[in-house]
């Protein structure tokens, strides 16, 4: 089949959006790449239905702004996760108000998979609504931060690349959202990940 790209440059996301500038179809490797992703992450922020429409959105602002993409970087995840953070920004009343609702409830799906990683003394029902109650509060710059880690289990350094802000920026956030989760669970923090992404972000 001519005109297809080599193994190793299918790998590597500058790459294809290098070769998506000539042939706009090379970039339908990456939706094939991150689609299902997107979609599961913003599904668990705002809901399925919402969710088709911020991961079509998602790259189509992706392809129109492709030319402005660093096709120095291998991986593209960080940049598209940045977008769709933005448009899922845009629909932070939803996403409080889902929030807020199950934090009078406790009862939600999503939450379960944080409640999994929670301490073994606190409830299931008691921590989902508690959860839900905290991350409700929280800012919409320090709920990215949290999510991003908690949920798409990024790197510091991803982090400050899909957002634009400085990895200092990143972990105060960060640990500022967790004092917020911490204190609503009862000292329990089942959004805290391995100190893999706090290694990897420096240097």
């Amino acid at each position: 089949m001519t005109g297809r790209p080599p193994d190793d440059d299918q790998d590597d996301d500058g790459a294809v959006v290098r070769q998506s500038l000539e042939r706009p179809e090379a970039f339908a490797l990456l939706y094939d790449r991150y689609a299902p992703d997107i979609h599961r992450y913003a599904a668990r922020r705002l809901g399925d239905g919402a969710a088709d429409d911020i991961t079509a959105d998602t790259f189509l602002t992706a392809f129109r702004i492709r030319a402005r993409f660093d096709t120095g970087r291998q991986s593209a995840r960080p940049w598209l996760y940045g977008i769709a953070a933005n448009l899922i920004g845009k629909q932070r009343r939803t996403e409080v108000r889902g929030l807020r609702a199950l934090a009078r409830t406790g009862r939600d799906p999503v939450a379960e998979s944080w409640v999994e990683r929670a301490d073994s003394r606190v409830t299931a029902e008691g921590a989902q609504a508690a959860l839900a109650g905290a991350v409700a509060g929280l800012s919409g710059g320090d709920r990215h931060v949290l999510l991003l880690v908690a949920w798409a289990d990024f790197t510091y350094q991803e982090v400050a690349d899909a957002l634009s802000i400085p990895i200092g920026t990143v972990r105060s956030r960060l640990n500022r959202a967790r004092r917020k989760v911490s204190t609503a669970l009862g000292g329990a923090d089942p959004t805290r990940v391995t100190d893999v992404a706090e290694a990897t972000s420096h240097g």
